[in-house]
């Protein structure tokens, strides 16, 4: 996949959504500049300036070196809040105010973060803390606390990650 075709790669999947395209757009282009090691030291001027951009600006915590996969389509993109060593995979739907990153344990030390399946709905107001997998075809509905691992084709709602099995295959 050549610069181009990796930064626009959400850009169909955002049809519409200006703002999604934009935070995406500017996300995949830090995201080229950080993971490659010849790119790093030449677009380290433009990973400062996605950083007050995004953070600052939008209110939008999306670390350079998160791994996402294709087809990320962002509602509402606000107040999202990810940690750098989040994994999500392809298809995925995010909306506003969501967090997804790692916990505090009881021992003082800190969790790594959650690694998210492909094509999984995140509703709004979701937190997904901890150490946890959300497996394939996974829809988490809005405010939803996910604290422990979901199975693939399952709608997840309140707290905790109260798991229900779907009733359709996606």
């Amino acid at each position: 996949m050549n610069l181009f075709e990796f930064i626009v790669q959400d850009w169909r999947v955002n049809r519409g959504n200006t703002k999604g395209r934009l935070l995406l757009l500017l996300f995949r282009t830090a995201n080229f500049c950080s993971t490659r090691r010849a790119y790093y030291y030449l677009g380290f001027p433009y990973l400062l300036f996605y950083r007050v951009l995004v953070e600052w600006f939008f209110s939008v915590e999306i670390p350079w070196n998160v791994k996402i996969g294709k087809n990320l389509s962002l509602f509402h993109a606000q107040a999202l809040v990810m940690a750098a060593d989040v994994v999500i995979g392809e298809n995925c739907t995010l909306r506003q105010s969501t967090t997804i990153g790692n916990k505090q344990l009881r021992n003082g030390l800190v969790s790594s973060s959650p690694v998210i399946g492909n094509h999984v709905d995140i509703g709004s107001n979701v937190c997904i803390i901890g150490s946890i997998t959300v497996g394939d075809y996974v829809n988490i509905g809005c405010g939803t606390v996910v604290v422990r691992n979901v199975s693939a084709h399952s709608t997840v709602t309140g707290y905790a990650g109260t798991e229900r099995k779907s009733t359709t295959n996606s």
